[in-house]
């Protein structure tokens, strides 16, 4: 398995893995729109402004997606996939460590944050298993469908990331 940074290439694979509005949103947020195009995708997912990864496997499939960037004085993590048909089989934790490593050494930080939808209580449940806690979100205009959740320093400690 690897850990690289996210191309246009990708982005197929990963569109692949949402075919409704309510994936879609669950997944990309609240204005993520649908249905999307590949222009559109593309510009929604925001592939050039904030660092994009995948975890792939030897022959190229891409196993997951996850995004990081600075939010409210934390690593944030944005967007996390695990492929459909791999679900269940760890690449979720594999896929949050490796961005955690990858934030910290992009930003520093050794905190981290994430939103999730209240309907994906499999994500959340990952989420609070690898130290993550419900929390206030210090900014006005999340919805009430969306849950913010933060982890402090090691959290997210364990085998190093893949390369």
């Amino acid at each position: 398995m690897q850990f690289l940074p996210a191309t246009p290439a990708h982005l197929p694979q990963i569109m692949s893995w949402f075919a409704d509005a309510d994936s879609t949103r669950i997944w990309g947020g609240w204005q993520f729109r649908f249905p999307f195009t590949p222009d559109s995708f593309a510009s929604d997912v925001q592939l050039n402004e904030r660092p994009s990864y995948v975890l792939a496997d030897e022959p190229g499939a891409i196993l997951g997606f996850g995004q990081v960037y600075a939010r409210v004085g934390r690593c944030h993590f944005g967007r996390l996939a695990v492929a459909p048909a791999m679900r269940g089989q760890g690449l979720g934790t594999a896929l949050l460590r490796a961005l955690a490593h990858a934030g910290q050494r992009e930003m520093g930080t050794t905190e981290f944050s994430l939103f999730v939808s209240r309907q994906n209580v499999r994500a959340e449940n990952l989420y609070r298993r690898l130290g993550f806690a419900r929390a206030e979100y210090p900014e006005a205009g999340m919805p009430d469908d969306y849950v913010y959740m933060v982890a402090g320093p090691g959290c997210l400690d364990g085998a190093a990331p893949p390369h």
